[in-house]
């Protein structure tokens, strides 16, 4: 049976790791808040440039762009975001697990795929395994920018421009409360899903709507790779702030144990010295 001393230790030492846990989710609930907000204000952005490709594309007949048409696939591209950090739950490991299951079902080669890994949790668990890792990006600020991001996403629509991969697909966390989120998977290009639930409007544009493509198609395809991001914070702030949540309230039922188990201790403690005291004193009558 451990000693009194070794008992208060580990009282005293889960609660600092509490303190520290509780600390961890007042800042990623901070983190979350305004994560949620740049992920709630980027919608608007995203259906009004959705509706301007669709209206663009739709309604000009006889376009055939590269990134509406679909080909014979050779190399498949997966962009799978995860966090640069744990401690955030099954946050990172529910995305990988669909990831590498989802490989593993639709390929033979390791020549058929690559992944583009945005976030360090991601690029080693596949570097690890020997899967080829095309682009990566670690180091995210917690509230990223556009231009942060701008050159992994440029670089990823261009490998899909120039041969290099036949199709992309994103892989993602998307946020649906603080308490779910939601694992996505999205065929990013080619695009041929465009649609939209609402009344296309028409548009007058000029020069013609093939040059207006080259430019808004790799805008969309970016677009759509910086929301998904967005959305992924969001969910790995919400994720984490449950996760260090889960841990004080666990912390403070240890706390609870152990201080039950230190106060029957003392007690034995107390009625040996008591059993010896009145044991001695009889035994000099």
């Amino acid at each position: 049976m451990a000693s009194l001393r070794d008992i208060k230790n580990s009282i005293n030492s889960t609660k600092k790791m509490s303190q520290i846990t509780k600390a961890m989710e007042m800042t990623s609930a901070a983190k979350w808040n305004r994560g949620v907000m740049n992920a709630k204000a980027f919608v608007p952005y995203m259906e009004k440039i959705q509706e301007v490709t669709v209206a663009v594309a739709m309604g000009s007949n006889g376009i055939n762009h590269p990134m509406l048409q679909s080909r014979p696939v050779k190399k498949t591209g997966y962009i799978v975001m995860t966090s640069d950090r744990g401690l955030a739950g099954a946050f990172n490991s529910n995305v990988i697990r669909r990831v590498f299951q989802t490989i593993q079902n639709r390929h033979k080669s390791k020549d058929e795929y690559s992944i583009i890994a945005i976030g360090r949790v991601a690029r080693d668990f596949f570097a690890k395994r020997g899967i080829n890792v095309d682009l990566e990006i670690v180091g995210i600020s917690d509230q990223p920018s556009f231009e942060s991001v701008k050159d992994i996403t440029s670089s990823t629509v261009g490998m899909f421009s120039d041969g290099t991969f036949d199709e992309l697909y994103l892989y993602y966390t998307h946020y649906k409360s603080a308490i779910t989120q939601e694992v996505t998977e999205k065929k990013l290009l080619p695009l041929t899903d465009l649609s939209t639930s609402s009344k296309l409007t028409s548009y007058e544009f000029e020069p013609s709507a093939e040059e207006i493509l080259d430019v808004l198609l790799p805008q969309y395809a970016e677009s759509l790779i910086y929301g998904a991001l967005l959305d992924s914070k969001a969910s790995e702030h919400a994720a984490r702030m449950t996760a260090m949540r889960n841990a004080t309230d666990n912390a403070k039922e240890m706390i609870k144990n152990y201080s039950l188990i230190y106060n029957r201790a003392r007690q034995a403690a107390i009625t040996q010295e008591i059993a010896e005291i009145v044991g001695g004193a009889a035994a000099l009558e």
